[in-house]
């Protein structure tokens, strides 16, 4: 027989999640990418080091423990519009980092004697800043986004530059492209003949207007020629992010919203229209949400999302048929790809943020088996689950007639409490940050120490969330404050009046779970 439940009021019941739990145990993911043995590197910051970025590496044997590559008085961590990301780059045996208290780029070796070597020169107060680099190997040198803040009284100026690895510390880095107020994704072709990247300036975010160019890297280590492939059209309001080189050569790009996206001048053909999101607003670097994988050069693996959950797919380009992946996560991001493998940052209503691996087969579709390889929680969860509330999507009408926002719901959740049968238990309503961010369906502990106690807890997607169409992230143009707190208000309204709180007969207008 199981274990009779404690009849107490919602709000007092005990619960093992503590504030200290809660804020000391869950590790961040600032990226992941493998050594030439396909082991995993990874940044994690640490709230026990006042959220020091340590670069680990993967134990060289299955079980065996990780190694800590940054060494003490290091810290990985990039500025570069102000969020950062893009932080550290590896290639081979050696890895690039940015170091958070100088913001100097420095080489270190991932075996043998891991002392980390500067390759740029010191600036006062952290006024020259490097993100997202890929390693260049026909001259020796990294490709970067660099912001440069030595002139004072001015916006900082942003660039694609090259930094030469040969050890000269005091190299001024070269400026390869400029113009424009901000940069992302330089990509090198697999030849080396070819650099893409994004630019955008102002008044435009990232995911409201940008473009796609391609130009040639000429002898001398010069870009000469650049076209713009993707964006360029002022007729056509698009956001078009994530350049990748296939294989083949040939340039393939993401467009940020896939739904009501035009070519522009027959140089771009929309892969697989539908209505889903294929990449995530650029708050930060390093974000990436396709690969291809195999040897053919036809095929994609990709992570979408539709109404606010993540699903993993692959694509084949000959055939333009897309098919799905069968995991358990509910929110997939960061992907990239080490031949046949997937690396994924994942997480779902059981799993706290994890770093996946998923094997696929070339021309299986739907073929896969995941593992995790790492939790920013790092504990058995096995313990706590009988304090974990089960998040339920729920969609409700706005102030504004016609329009409806959704919420991930979680009702109070005690396996070893009840509350009276009357009662009905308080409501916390959260609203996110970014604005253009998301409230994740990912174990949140932050959340489950409310719902353990007794409490409800809504995490709302108001107008203006990703994940849910362009659309539906504009409502929020030039009503901060305004839409957002209104549907916040609206979704506790919605839960109060319509929904009966008796844990026996709860009920949803609409549950993905």
């Amino acid at each position: 027989m199981g274990q009779t439940k404690c009849e107490t009021p919602y709000g007092a019941w005990k619960s093992p999640l503590t504030a200290e739990f809660v804020s000391g145990s869950s590790k961040r993911l600032g990226g992941a990418a493998v050594d030439s043995d396909g082991r995993l590197v990874w940044l994690e910051g640490r709230p026990s080091e006042a959220g020091r970025g340590v670069l680990m590496w993967e134990g060289a044997q299955s079980g065996s423990f990780p190694e800590e590559i940054t060494p003490p008085g290091f810290n990985v961590r990039t500025l570069v519009h102000e969020y950062g990301g893009g932080a550290f780059a590896v290639k081979r045996d050696n890895v690039v980092f940015s170091n958070y208290a100088d913001q100097r780029l420095y080489k270190q070796s991932i075996r043998g004697d891991r002392t980390p070597l500067p390759l740029t020169p010191a600036y006062e107060n952290k006024a020259v800043r490097y993100a997202d680099g890929i390693f260049d190997g026909r001259f020796n040198r990294l490709i970067v986004v660099r912001e440069d803040y030595r002139q004072e009284g001015v916006e900082p100026v942003n660039d694609i530059a090259a930094v030469s690895l040969n050890g000269e510390a005091n190299l001024e880095p070269v400026s390869l492209v400029k113009g424009k107020d901000f940069y992302m994704f330089p990509r090198l072709s697999p030849d080396g003949q070819m650099l893409a990247w994004m630019e955008w300036s102002h008044p435009n975010m990232p995911w409201d207007r940008t473009s796609i160019w391609v130009g040639k890297v000429s002898d001398d280590g010069s870009i000469t020629n650049p076209v713009c492939v993707a964006g360029g059209d002022e007729g056509v309001v698009e956001s078009a992010s994530e350049p990748q080189w296939s294989p083949k050569d040939s340039i393939c790009k993401v467009k940020f919203l896939l739904v009501g996206d035009q070519s522009v001048g027959g140089k771009v053909q929309s892969l697989c229209p539908m209505e889903a999101e294929f990449t995530r607003p650029a708050w930060i670097f390093g974000i990436s949400s396709f690969g291809f994988f195999g040897d053919s050069g036809d095929q994609i693996v990709c992570a979408y999302r539709q109404r606010g959950v993540s699903h993993l797919a692959t694509f084949d380009l000959s055939s333009g048929s897309l098919s799905p992946v069968k995991t358990r996560f509910t929110d997939i991001y960061n992907l990239f790809v080490h031949g046949n493998e997937v690396y994924f940052s994942a997480g779902s209503s059981t799993d706290t943020l994890s770093i996946v691996k998923v094997c696929l087969a070339e021309g299986k579709a739907g073929a896969g088996e995941d593992t995790v390889l790492w939790s920013s929680l790092g504990i058995d969860l096995e313990p706590y689950k009988p304090y974990f509330s089960t998040p339920r999507v729920v969609e409700f009408a706005t102030k504004v007639e016609g329009e409806t926002a959704f919420a991930n719901f979680y009702p109070p959740a005690n396996g070893y409490f009840v509350a009276p049968s009357r009662e009905r238990p308080p409501l916390l309503v959260r609203s996110h940050g970014g604005p253009t961010l998301e409230a994740s369906t990912t174990l949140d502990p932050a959340i489950q120490y409310w719902t353990s106690r007794g409490w409800a807890f809504a995490d709302v997607n108001y107008g203006g969330s990703t994940g849910y169409g362009r659309a539906y992230r504009e409502r929020l143009n030039g009503q901060w404050g305004i839409v957002d707190v209104n549907d916040c208000c609206s979704c506790a309204e919605h839960l109060v009046l319509r929904m009966s709180w008796k844990r026996t007969h709860m009920t949803v207008l609409q549950s993905t779970f």
